[in-house]
Order: structure tokens, then C-alpha cells, then sequence
């Protein structure tokens, strides 16, 4: 997964969770960046019509955007899995988002083997928890 994926990862919980575009401020908080780089990588995803952005009102992903967003949550998830269930990993959420920007789509795969992982997935993504409700573990929301 790239920074792009990532970005629309973020975007799509955005709008999950509030029903409409999301907003610039919003996730540049989500990602931790600044507002000005959250910009420039909308610019991108713009250009590459993954998402359409209308100033003041926010982002919103085009279908293909939604695509992509779905197989990031999807990979996220299965990070998160194997993190937690597999390797017993405390801190499963502060080293998935480590390593979700340099895990390849093979190593995923060879990770799902090892997770079994749920058929509805990405749908088993709660963003307000940040994690995947097939942890098979409790969940806190995380703390800001």
C-alpha cells in the first residue's frame, strides 16, 4: 500500500462515518499531516480521478477512488490481524499504520493465508475503533 492508498483509505472512513464529503481539516487530523500536504495529495488523487474535490465542501472518491480505498481498508485489516492475533502484538494499531505504507500486495496475501481472513472484509472495518471487528479482541477507540 502507498501513501495514495492510505489517503484514500482515510477519505473513505471520512465519509463513512460522516455520511457526506470529507473535509480537508478533518483528514489532515486523521493522517497526521498538515492541511497543506492533505491538499497536495488530493490534487493527485484528483488528477488521477479517484476523488473529486470541491472547495470549501470537501472530498468525495469516485467509484474507482472507492475501489482502492476498499482493498487499503482490506489490507489494513489483515495487518492488523496478523499483528494482534498472530504475533500477540500489543500496539497492533500504532504498527499496522507503520507498516500498511510498505506492505506489497503479495505480502498481504501470504499474510491472509495465515489470518483467515473474513469473507465480508473490508466491511468488518470499524472506523471509529480503528480496527477490524474480527480482531477477536476488544476494542477502545483510540485516543486522540
Amino acid at each position: 500500500m502507498n501513501t495514495a492508498d492510505q489517503y484514500l483509505k482515510a477519505i473513505y472512513l471520512i465519509q463513512e462515518m460522516e455520511d457526506g464529503p470529507a473535509a480537508t481539516g478533518t483528514l489532515a487530523d486523521m493522517l497526521d499531516v498538515s492541511p497543506a500536504s492533505a491538499n497536495e495529495m488530493i490534487g493527485k488523487l484528483e488528477a488521477r480521478e479517484l476523488a473529486d474535490h470541491e472547495k470549501y465542501n470537501g472530498v468525495r472518491l469516485t467509484d474507482e477512488g472507492i475501489a482502492r480505498a476498499r482493498d487499503a481498508i482490506q489490507t489494513y485489516c489483515i495487518i492488523e490481524r496478523f499483528l494482534a492475533n498472530v504475533l500477540d502484538v500489543e500496539e497492533f494499531r500504532a504498527e499496522a499504520r507503520d507498516l500498511e505504507a510498505v506492505i506489497d500486495d503479495t505480502v498481504a496475501e501470504r499474510l491472509d493465508t495465515i489470518v483467515d481472513r473474513n469473507p465480508n472484509c473490508p466491511d468488518c472495518f470499524d472506523a471509529e475503533t480503528d480496527a477490524c471487528r474480527e480482531l477477536g479482541i476488544e476494542c477502545e477507540r483510540p485516543a486522540d
